[in-house]
């Protein structure tokens, strides 16, 4: 036989292995790589245990196979975050990633995992860089677009008639998104907008600039413990008595209450999710989380929730043959899951179209410094970075 007919049949070969119909896998791995350690430990933690929640409702399973959940640590640091995404991608061959909450980090990683052809299903980031030009067919966002729940606020406090503001995030890309999205919706005047390191927890020189800067109000969008340092500084110092200050949902959720306490009421907030929101998913879960975590949980662990429960639902609509990824990515696009936050449906960009609320921080009927939903921000709110995606048709 020749060296050409040798080639020839083996690329038939190779070609009637590729057009043998997918099978049914024996159990569905999913890489869960989040913040554990550090000032920003408790976002991870709580998407770690709202998608283990989710995993122990479904019996142990998503999409009806056995769920083999490898947690891991990124230590809020995106080169070990490269290195832990390696592993989980070339050893352990995960099928589906998640939990990341810092967009740094997901930016960093985004780039081994969509050329692995690995869907990575965020819990939380949702830089805009992934939302527009950059958007990926192995890419979903179970929770929002980051600009949104900013977005929400900025419109609030525009409503009520706030004539200057003070800004203040961290230097990331999220909390640039985070006041761009504030700012669209804001057309009031800026009397400071500041950037912090991720990293800080001492704010005294900025709230002496806070003071100096005539504002009538602050907005923050500070997460975890840089929010709780914050908001206990700004009470400490007495600025609470003379402005009123603003937050995203991620600077005044129930990690941020437990931790500050009374000085958070009256706090006015953003998000896609409430603890009282009223559907049979979101009770199951506001319930069973208290009981097997001994807390409230935040958006964070619903976001987290909310994941495992897209994935089952994509698992399952193809039967398990997870190796058919234009079949899976078709199914995740249909999301057909029960979700926390009730109706879910994707954009073209793979991130969310929902409603938005405003909730404040109350002393509820059982005496617990909590959130309250008291309306609706946005119906069907889309991001604005959704026209800037093509989307490939085909998942090469």
């Amino acid at each position: 036989m020749s060296k050409h007919s040798s080639l020839r049949l083996a690329a038939l070969a190779a070609a009637a292995v590729l057009a043998l119909p997918a099978t049914a896998a024996d159990r569905v791995k999913v890489g869960l790589m989040s913040t554990l350690s550090g000032a920003g430990s408790g976002l991870g933690i709580d998407i770690r245990d709202g998608f283990q929640l989710a995993v122990k409702h479904a019996g142990g399973k998503l999409g009806g196979l056995p769920a083999e959940v490898i947690v891991a640590d990124d230590q809020m640091s995106p080169d070990a975050a490269k290195q832990t995404a390696d592993r989980l991608l070339k050893r352990d061959k995960v099928d589906f990633m998640t939990g990341i909450v810092f967009s740094n980090i997901m930016l960093a990683v985004a780039p081994p995992v969509f050329q692995s052809r690995t869907f990575y299903i965020s819990a939380n980031a949702g830089p805009s860089q992934l939302a527009g030009a950059q958007c990926n067919p192995y890419f979903f966002s179970a929770s929002y677009q980051n600009d949104n729940m900013h977005e929400a606020v900025g419109k609030t406090v525009q409503a009520r008639g706030v004539k200057k503001i003070a800004l203040l995030a961290p230097n990331y890309p999220a909390g640039k998104d985070a006041l761009a999205g504030f700012k669209r919706f804001y057309k009031g005047e800026i009397a400071l907008e500041t950037y912090t390191p991720l990293n800080q927890l001492d704010y005294g020189a900025e709230l002496s600039q806070i003071r100096a800067s005539g504002a009538d109000a602050v907005y923050i969008f500070l997460p975890g413990g840089l929010g709780i340092n914050f908001i206990k500084q700004f009470t400490s110092t007495g600025l609470n008595k003379e402005m009123k200050l603003f937050a995203p949902g991620f600077s005044a959720d129930e990690d941020v209450i437990r931790a500050v306490g009374e000085p958070m009421l009256g706090i006015f907030n953003s998000s896609q999710w409430a603890h009282d929101m009223d559907n049979a998913a979101n009770k199951r879960f506001v319930a069973d989380f208290q009981k097997e975590y001994g807390r409230l949980p935040t958006l964070y662990a619903a976001q987290g929730y909310d994941a495992a429960r897209l994935i089952d639902g994509a698992v399952k609509t193809v039967g398990g043959k997870i190796e058919d990824k234009a079949a899976v990515r078709k199914a995740l696009e249909a999301a057909k899951f029960e979700s926390v936050r009730g109706e879910f449906k994707f954009n073209t960009n793979h991130f969310p179209v929902q409603d938005y609320y405003l909730r404040e921080v109350v002393k509820d009927a059982q005496g617990r410094v909590t959130n309250k939903t008291v309306g609706k921000v946005f119906d069907n709110h889309a991001d604005a970075y959704a026209g800037d995606c093509k989307m490939p048709a085909e998942t090469p």
